[in-house]
């Protein structure tokens, strides 16, 4: 099984027309297709939205047996559907299911024009499934005959936003080495990266799986029970369950996205002043304007390869879970795990009014 990428991600949500309406006016996407009963999509309407790289469906049940409903009901919105291209459906299907998946849909094949879709899907985590997707034709197509295309996609050059960086995702203690070990023995996903993170008298360990050809990646948070509860558990709880607790999105300017996203009403979690007091102490010389970053509130961490500049969106849900993530990477290939320590630290600081305690570290 040969893994592009993620193809598309689907989103449960309780009114797709409004999630539209925010996500084009505050993050710059275009809706480029829609689908329903008239469509042949039973039970509920979808709504197909692009930029650059990145396609987005947003998905609201219109009676109470569809799984979108019964999904936001117990979840709120989230991601409900994460969309993996492979190059050949069938084939990778029914290895998946050898190898330990469970099936939830068979391969069906989509077709008008010159295009030719095929899906199938298999369990992921949770109630989160992975739809497989093999592509034939033109790219403007998405579900030929499901998802009516509505007009010209959007010209890629000039979006903010390019692609999926990768996605983050949350799950009860205990549950994180069966996680990893089925993305591993299952999609033949390699674990990359291992950190225990210590927050004051909060604990959660982090493990991050990828896809062979390293465009598939899963950052896997799991809370310490034996730790203080913090943002993880309140992500499990409020969410009920392990979900995709945020999604970052790859930019090639990170200052000019948080600076026209917020522009357009977005809302950035905030950065301590203090948290930039020693940053260069601490990531070596910036590649990007110090002033720009403490103005905006951007991070910055550093690996082997280079830079990453990053920054969180504030929750737009009434339960605050799912959130987004602005990511540039400067040749930087890990996450920026350090920054949660860094941010932790100069905030306690601040409060206190007392040096940053990471200063020299």
């Amino acid at each position: 099984m040969k893994i592009a990428g993620i193809d598309h991600l689907e989103l449960y949500v309780g009114d797709a027309r409004q999630t539209a309406f925010y996500l084009c006016t505050a993050f710059g996407f275009t809706v480029c297709g829609q689908g329903g009963p008239e469509t042949g999509l039973a039970g509920c309407r979808s709504l197909l939205l692009r930029q650059g790289g990145i396609q987005i469906v947003l998905t609201t049940g219109l009676v109470p047996d569809h799984p979108a409903t019964e999904y936001v009901r117990r979840h709120g919105d989230g991601v409900a559907v994460i969309g993996i291209a492979v190059d050949d459906v069938a084939a990778a299907h029914r290895g998946l299911v050898d190898r330990g998946a469970e099936p939830l849909a068979p391969p069906t094949e989509y077709a008008g024009g010159d295009a030719r879709v095929v899906v199938a899907e298999v369990s992921g985590f949770s109630d989160v499934t992975h739809r497989l997707v093999e592509r034939h034709g033109p790219a403007r197509e998405f579900l030929p005959g499901a998802i009516a295309l509505t007009g010209p996609d959007p010209h890629a050059d000039g979006k903010l936003l390019r692609t999926i960086d990768h996605i983050a995702i949350c799950v009860p203690a205990g549950g994180l080495t069966p996680t990893v070990d089925y993305y591993v023995d299952v999609f033949g996903f390699t674990q990359v990266f291992e950190e225990y993170v210590e927050v004051g008298g909060q604990g959660m360990e982090s493990k991050v799986v990828q896809s062979p050809s390293q465009q598939v990646t899963f950052t896997l948070l799991e809370p310490d029970p034996n730790r203080k509860p913090g943002q993880i558990d309140n992500f499990l709880s409020w969410h009920a369950g392990a979900g995709v607790q945020h999604v970052a999105f790859g930019t090639d300017d990170i200052v000019k996205a948080v600076t026209t996203l917020a522009e357009h009403g977005v809302q950035f979690l905030g950065t301590p002043a203090a948290y930039y007091g020693n940053l260069e102490e601490r990531v070596g010389h910036l590649d990007a304007s110090l002033a720009d970053l403490r103005r905006l509130g951007i991070l910055v961490d550093r690996d082997h390869w280079g830079q990453l500049l990053q920054i969180f969106t504030e929750s737009m849900h009434i339960r605050r879970t799912l959130f987004l993530e602005l990511i540039e990477r400067r040749g930087a290939l890990t996450f920026g795990t350090r920054n949660i320590k860094a941010l932790y630290e100069a905030k306690q600081g601040e409060l206190a009014g007392a040096p940053n305690p990471g200063e020299g570290t």
